[in-house]
């Protein structure tokens, strides 16, 4: 069995969507593509699958919401903003699964949930008791009291580390990071014409990290260097991952099928 058709099997999967996938090139919401998202998964859990949402955007929706010019730049701006943020954002989800009669719950974690064995069980409870129930866990950093993503988005990536850290917290068989790049190319495609996509990465070795180029070179909205990281986080824990663009959501449904799309960074043996 190659590792693509072990994809089709997967019974757990989360997805992550960046606020490029979410929002317009104008910083407002994409809510075809919202609708278009909420479709494609709520019909992959009809089907029997479990899937876990994690999602971005919380200050671009805010922004948009409160009709900003520009994104906040201070923390304490970029907080408020976020508060406002993921209300729209749940509302908006749960508007649009609600229509596919779907119910969502929320899920803010901070780093320090994680970290913490006492309250990292109780985390996991919560999501075995959502999923159990049928319903769709949506999980986002808290940006009004954790300030690790937003002081730093090259670190901890637009979500990607916190996608790959959910995944292994529910014991995921897939995670799909759905980005604005196709996929991990060998140079960047923004610079040089002749980079290929990979269609599979099964070891991510020295040269495949230089690929990503550094933290300020990186391409992408959350950078390659976070996908890598995330890649390497989902992977140790048994978990493949595979990153593709998020333009067009159904990109899901062909993925689950086993087509070679986006990049599968494979599970360690």
């Amino acid at each position: 069995m190659t590792y693509r058709q072990e994809i089709k099997n997967a019974k757990r999967i989360v997805i992550k969507v960046g606020t490029s996938t979410l929002t317009h090139g104008t910083g407002n919401i994409h809510l075809r593509r919202i609708e278009k998202l909420a479709m494609v998964i709520s019909d992959i859990m009809n089907e029997g699958k479990e899937v876990v949402l994690v999602t971005s955007g919380a200050i671009g929706v805010g922004s948009s919401k409160l009709k900003l010019k520009e994104r906040p730049k201070t923390i304490r701006e970029k907080q408020a903003v976020a508060s406002v943020g993921q209300c729209e954002l749940m509302h908006i989800y749960s508007k649009f699964f609600g229509e596919f009669s779907h119910v969502v719950g929320q899920v803010l974690l901070t780093r320090d949930v994680i970290e913490d064995d006492h309250i990292r069980e109780n985390v996991c409870n919560t999501f075995e008791t959502l999923l159990d129930k049928g319903i769709l866990p949506i999980v986002n950093e808290n940006d009004t009291v954790s300030i690790d993503e937003i002081e730093n988005i090259v670190r901890f990536g637009d979500n990607d580390n916190l996608s790959a850290i959910v995944s292994t917290l529910v014991n995921a068989d897939l995670l799909i990071i759905l980005s604005d790049i196709d996929g991990f190319y060998d140079k960047d495609p923004r610079d040089n014409e002749d980079a290929k996509l990979l269609d599979t990465v099964e070891e991510i070795t020295k040269e495949i990290e230089e690929a990503a180029g550094g933290a300020g070179t990186s391409f992408g909205t959350g950078g390659m260097i976070t996908k890598l990281t995330a890649a390497k986080t989902a992977n140790s824990a048994g978990v493949h991952m595979v990153l593709a663009n998020g333009d067009n959501p159904e990109v899901i449904i062909n993925i689950l099928k086993g087509e070679n799309i986006g990049t599968l960074f494979v599970k360690s043996k």
